[in-house]
Formats: structure tokens, sequence, C-alpha cells
């Protein structure tokens, strides 16, 4: 008589009660929700570490239209101690599209000793992670123009018009991130 199949079967039963009893004996968790006044802001910055921080404040002040802000460093020991670097000192340059304490900054910075890897950039389901970064326009035929301008093409067919009657044009920045101009065509 073959015992192997019993003893499969023994096991599996066996496994599948240890699980049932743990998952039935776990307490659930606590959902933790945040609430309106938990905030201070009700925007936020976003980091983005580039290969040539130069070259990308240039390409989101002249092609996109952000304003640069006073910049700040980061000595090396605070990276290493909030875990954000390894003891890497670096500079943040801070843009906006807007004037105020209740804007949203982009904050590029470079590490020229630790230039990191590059992403798949091939479409946006191509890594993991934040993928895109989306930017309201007042007139997007004269933000479109202003991409090509600089050298950045819009991607796939162009321009597409959106169900609300918006449009949406979707372009590079100098490491190929993809970054989305939304707005209505105005008529002139």
């Amino acid at each position: 008589m073959n015992l192997l199949p019993s003893l499969k079967a023994v096991a599996c039963v066996v496994v599948l009660g240890a699980g049932l009893f743990a998952l039935a004996g776990a307490k659930e968790k606590e959902k933790v929700v945040s609430k309106p006044g938990d905030f201070a802001s009700t925007t936020i910055d976003l980091g983005v570490v580039c290969s040539d921080a130069e070259r990308s404040v240039d390409f989101y002040t002249q092609a996109v239209g952000m304003t640069e802000l006073s910049g700040f460093d980061v000595p090396g020991e605070l990276g290493g101690n909030v875990g954000l670097t390894d003891n890497q000192p670096f500079h943040v340059h801070v843009l906006t599209l807007g004037k105020g304490d209740k804007v949203t900054k982009l904050k590029l910075m470079q590490f020229k000793k630790a230039p990191g890897k590059k992403a798949e950039h091939g479409f946006i389901h191509s890594t993991v992670g934040m993928r895109y970064t989306t930017i309201a326009v007042n007139d997007i035929a004269a933000a479109n123009l202003r991409m090509i301008a600089y050298g950045s093409m819009p991607l796939g067919k162009g321009l597409q018009e959106l169900p609300n009657g918006n449009f949406l044009g979707v372009y590079r920045d100098p490491d190929q991130n993809f970054v989305e101009l939304v707005g209505p065509k105005v008529k002139k």
C-alpha cells in the first residue's frame, strides 16, 4: 500500500488548519485615518534625483515655465541620520509654479559622487515608483509650442483631447521622466 498520497493529504490539512487557526486568533489591526486638520498644507513637495541638476533646472524653468526659488544644502550627516543618503551631502534646487507658502515645490538634486542607476523609461508601467508629473496649464497650445521650441517633442500621437474638453500632452524631461501638461486650447 502506498502511503505517500495519504501523508501529503494529511500534511496539507495540518498546514491549512494551522493557517486558519492563526487567522482566527489574529486581532484585526485598527485602521488609522487622517483628518483634514492633520496637515499643515494641502500641497506636497516632490524630490527628483537628476543626472544633471543644472540641465533639469533649465528644462523646468525654460520649457515648462516654473520659477526657481532659493535652494538649500543638506549636510551629509543629516542626510544619513534621517535615512535619505549614505552620508552624501547634496544641494536642492527648489522650483514652483506659483508664489506663497502653500505651493507645490519640485525639488531637484544631483549626486555627482554617487550618480545612481537609471530607471527603465519605456512606458509608465516599465518601472515601479513615481512615474510622471502632471502640470495644469492655461493654454495647452502655447505650452506645447514652448516644449517643442525647447526640444521636447510630445510623445505618442501628440496632443490628445480629453472627455472634459481639455487636452493632454506628454513629454520627457532631460532624464526621460514623463511630464504631462493638461489644459484647454485657447482660441485666438
